[in-house]
């Protein structure tokens, strides 16, 4: 077969809603364009174990530090499940790794905030895993099966990560006047990267319709995003805390509330590694990888010890 027909074919299995397997052929921008998805995404949460991690000693509670553990952990799983779904398609998981470290690779922009309470262990588990479940059941739809599959699993944890935070925020902003304030002000602070987080609008977003036509990602930034404010506005009120934007208001002939300006000036500013946290996010990931060293050694001696005894008993 041609490329040309190869592409036709590729194609018209995209548009009958079947998965493309790693060993079919695909297109090479296909298979680039996935490979900067997940390894990003992958990226994401390893980095995102970061902020929430320093917080594991300081939890108010034994439940809570038990909690906020066990998240993390999911966190650095979700991490291994799709740097495996990223092997799939010729890629190494050093490489990925080494992209990360060296700048090469993005991770999600809102890793770049510092927490500053305790109540931001809720404003993340509410607003950015509320944003990721949004935008992961969506790319469980999608036409890689790898990572569509892997999405089911991390959907399923990142949904009890959600009421975690949900649950942290709501009890803080309905107790003292000071547990009300803190809860309030994460808000206010975490508002906007989230608004930020699920990518450029569609008019400025430069690969949303390849990633579309070929069903990677199956709905745009802005209805996904639309779709957790709708979500996520409601559980504020509910709390009784006020979204920090002066525009906001219902729209009763589309039934979806309406959001001011995104600020993607500051957006851009920090993927570009600018925002308050990058080197620090970058020092600590380059610390980790030097200090993993011995031990990731060590392991690799031990399997390649244990493959030639299994060699000989062969022989």
């Amino acid at each position: 077969m041609t490329i040309e027909e190869r592409e036709r074919e590729f194609q018209e299995k995209i548009d009958s809603g079947q998965k493309i397997e790693p060993k079919e052929w695909m297109p090479d921008e296909y298979r680039r364009q996935l490979i900067r998805m997940i390894g990003q995404h992958a990226h994401s949460e390893i980095v995102g174990m970061l902020p929430e991690g320093n917080w594991i000693t300081r939890a108010p509670s034994l439940r809570r530090k038990a909690v906020l553990l066990a998240k993390v952990q999911d966190e650095a799983g979700h991490g291994l499940y799709l740097y495996s779904a990223a092997e799939t398609l010729g890629i190494d998981r050093q490489t990925m790794i080494n992209q990360l470290i060296t700048g090469k690779a993005k991770y999600s922009s809102i890793f770049n905030y510092p927490t500053t309470s305790w109540a931001d262990m809720g404003a993340i588990g509410w607003l950015v895993d509320g944003a990721a479940i949004v935008n992961q059941t969506m790319l469980a739809r999608g036409s890689y099966g790898p990572y569509s599959r892997a999405m089911v699993r991390i959907c399923k944890e990142e949904s009890f990560h959600n009421r975690q935070g949900y649950e942290i925020i709501y009890q803080l902003a309905n107790g003292s006047e000071a547990q009300k304030k803190m809860a309030q002000d994460s808000l206010n602070r975490w508002w906007g990267p989230s608004m930020q987080m699920l990518g450029p609008s569609d008019a400025d977003s430069t690969n949303s319709a390849v990633t579309m036509n070929w069903k990677i990602k199956v709905e745009s930034n802005d209805t996904v995003r639309q779709r957790f404010i709708d979500r996520t506005v409601p559980q504020a009120h509910a709390a009784g805390l006020t979204i920090p934007d002066p525009d906001l208001k219902y729209n009763e002939e589309t039934e979806h509330w309406e959001i001011g300006e995104i600020d993607w000036d500051e957006f851009y500013k920090v993927i570009k590694g600018y925002g308050p946290c990058n080197a620090k996010r970058m020092k600590a990931r380059n610390e980790a990888e030097e200090q993993g060293k011995w031990v990731r050694e060590a392991a690799a001696a031990y399997a390649n010890k244990k493959s030639k005894k299994q060699e000989k008993q062969v022989a």
